[in-house]
């Protein structure tokens, strides 16, 4: 029974070594295979396809298509509802690690599979007076921790990528304003404001450029780039831009307007947050601040009190 639990074991952190390999790695928006034909084609070397192949690491041969395989044997569970969300998430997300929604169920199935697993084999090997019911309700909620795990993660990048478009957005407004107005077309402030930053939404700008060199529409990127972001922000920029496009209206005047209003939005949000931080400010102080003013104050008036004469009266002695 024990070298079955331990060749359980094993496959799970296998497979759990497999996805951190899979989440380390670089991302997958550069296509390996092409980075190798133009390296050999720089060298002037003739090389065959199988050669190129080949040459790329094993991680990229063997263990990424292998993982991949496994995900798409796992969405095959998966209602398609589901997995078009986590396609949706994923690009909130901006695609961390070239991440595809396969991928991130499989990885959801293995981390509840290591976590169970883990404290099944804890459970069998150790002596303690708990019953198998009780193991087994823990087991249970540390296969839905692991399966709820890679789902948290997502949301807290989607929530920083997020923060950081918000925080960008006025500046970059600012620039889109400045070069309209010196005689730019909006394509060509969308690249300057993509050649000056490296933020998300400076590539998430890049990005849109490259589909409207792509041969399609603009409004139709513009959106595109909205529902990729997912802002609340970019979504009514993105309709002021379109409609003074469909409309004939300056387009730097509408660009200084919603400036302003991003900069009016960022100050209320600073507000907000300073309105917050003495709340989020008292538990810290009366879990941390407060017993070590009390105990730096009162050490002294106490041992003061144990030697005097009020020691026999209190008890001290």
């Amino acid at each position: 029974m024990e070298w079955i639990l331990l060749a359980v074991l094993a496959i799970i952190i296998t497979g759990a070594i497999v996805l951190v390999v899979i989440g380390l790695r670089d991302s997958g928006n550069e296509d390996k295979l092409q980075g190798r034909l133009a390296e050999f084609a720089a060298r002037g070397e003739a090389a065959s396809l199988e050669e190129i192949e080949l040459s790329q690491p094993l991680s990229e041969r063997i263990v990424v298509p292998l993982a991949r395989s496994f995900g798409r044997f796992a969405t095959r569970f998966t209602p398609q509802n589901a997995i078009q969300s986590t396609a949706h998430k994923l690009e909130l997300a901006g695609n961390p690690r070239g991440l595809d929604p396969s991928i991130f169920w499989l990885a959801r199935f293995f981390f509840a599979i290591l976590l169970a697993g883990g404290l099944f084999f804890v459970f069998s090997v150790s002596e303690n007076s708990w019953t198998w019911s009780r193991r087994l309700i823990i087991v249970a909620l540390a296969a839905l921790f692991g399966f709820f795990l890679p789902e948290m993660l997502l949301q807290s990048k989607i929530a920083r990528r997020q923060k950081s478009v918000r925080k960008a957005m006025p500046d970059a407004l600012d620039l889109l304003t400045i070069c309209v107005e010196a005689g730019l077309g909006f394509d060509g402030a969308m690249q300057k404001v993509y050649e000056k930053w490296d933020t998300e939404l400076s590539m998430a700008f890049g990005r849109a450029l490259r589909e409207i060199q792509l041969g399609k529409l603009r409004r139709e990127a513009l959106r595109s780039m909205a529902d990729r972001l997912g802002l609340p922000e970019m979504s009514s920029f993105v309709a002021a831009v379109i409609q003074s496009e469909q409309l004939g209206v300056s387009m730097a005047k509408v660009l200084r307007i919603q400036s302003d209003q991003m900069r009016i939005k960022r100050r209320q949000r600073a507000e907000e947050e300073a309105h917050k931080a003495p709340i989020k400010m008292l538990i810290p102080m009366a879990l941390l601040i407060f017993p070590s003013i009390c105990i730096v104050l009162m050490t002294p008036a106490v041992l003061m009190m144990m030697h005097s004469a009020l020691s026999g009266i209190l008890g001290f002695n």
